[in-house]
């Protein structure tokens, strides 16, 4: 059983690390791994606003360069501390890299990912490719 509270709070303590000079729109991201680590991420700015990185885009990096794995758990925050959604577009990194069982935590409670993302785009389907 998941520790909510505690990584919603290892959240918010990054969150107050992430770097938002440009729209003061802080995310902290906070998940476990499949073989008990927490990882953490916060949003990064960058003037050229499209190669700015996302709170999920620093866990994921933080997943690997802490030794891969899966994830189980995942909480994104707001600068207040808020429980936010993550983009379609960092669903589908969580997807790649928790699949559709990560459980994700919304103000209703936790949801698998797949009930955010159905029918996700994935490895699966590359594979699919390969065999033709």
């Amino acid at each position: 059983m998941a520790d909510w509270d505690a990584l919603r709070a290892a959240a918010v303590d990054v969150m107050a690390r992430a770097y938002a000079p440009y729209s003061g729109y802080r995310v902290g991201a906070a998940a476990l791994v499949d073989d008990g680590r927490t990882v953490v991420g916060c949003n990064v700015e960058n003037a050229s606003y499209g190669v700015t990185l996302c709170a999920e885009c620093g866990l994921v990096s933080a997943l690997h360069a802490s030794g891969g794995g899966r994830l189980t758990h995942f909480v994104c925050v707001n600068g207040d501390g808020d429980l936010i959604t993550p983009c379609g577009r960092c669903r589908q990194l969580l997807m790649e890299n928790g699949g559709p069982q990560l459980q994700v935590l919304l103000g209703r409670g936790p949801v698998p990912l797949d009930a955010l993302l159905p029918d996700a785009f994935g490895p699966h389907d590359l594979d699919d490719l390969e065999n033709r």
